[in-house]
């Protein structure tokens, strides 16, 4: 077997609501899974089903045939200020960067289709339409989750992992990470955990923070 690559560095990002400016995923489910959603919501906020299990359940309430506006509804939301230029600066220092999405990968690939070639490799849940409702399926599917972040970022071995992200989706790997950019609910959710993060707004403020502790660390 040929040993993995070890990095020095490797950044794993977040897609709805950290590279796309609003939570995207969820803005889908409420449209096109309208009818089941708030008692989905409403399962999963009291313990009943997993957030996998939800997130299937309302995919898979959606006719096949409604894909392609599925597909649609993410090209006019806005990317985050400052990726393309986070990009640039990981390109420049030759650290990769991996997306890992809880979302559909039909969505994900579409939206980042313009930065692909500075992405190493985009990770998320896969879409059949072929019958008369989606079906989804991952190959990285945890007891409760769709697509567990952990089993991603361990296909990989670096001296530094390093994610940014924003939502429950996140916190696990967050958890895992040896520096963690954190914004919006993620920042809740690790103060209760106690695990360190620093807060940011937009991909200039990583930028900012990373050149700053690399110069430090020469």
């Amino acid at each position: 077997m040929t040993p993995l690559k070890t990095y020095k560095r490797i950044v794993f990002c977040d897609f709805d609501g950290t590279i796309t400016a609003e939570e995207t995923f969820v803005g889908m489910l409420k449209r096109f899974a309208a009818e089941s959603y708030d008692a989905t919501e409403d399962l999963l906020i009291e313990g009943k089903i997993t957030l996998g299990e939800a997130v299937r359940r309302l995919v898979e309430s959606i006719p096949s045939k409604r894909y392609p506006q599925v597909l649609d509804y993410v090209k006019d939301k806005p990317i985050r200020q400052g990726f393309s230029e986070l990009l640039d600066f990981l390109y420049f220092h030759g650290v990769p960067l991996m997306v890992v999405s809880g979302g559909l990968m039909g969505s994900v690939s579409a939206k980042l289709a313009p930065f692909q070639n500075r992405i190493l490799a985009m990770y998320a849940a896969e879409v059949d339409a072929e019958g008369d409702f989606l079906r989804v399926h991952s190959d990285f599917e945890s007891a409760t989750e769709l697509v567990a972040k952990t089993r991603v970022m361990g296909l990989y071995r670096c001296e530094q992992s390093i994610v940014i992200g924003d939502g429950i989706t996140d916190l696990n790997i967050a958890m895992t990470a040896d520096l963690v950019f954190a914004r919006d609910r993620l920042c809740g959710y690790l103060t209760e955990k106690g695990k360190p993060f620093i807060r940011w707004e937009d991909f200039f403020d990583v930028c900012n923070h990373l050149s700053k502790r690399w110069l430090a660390a020469k």
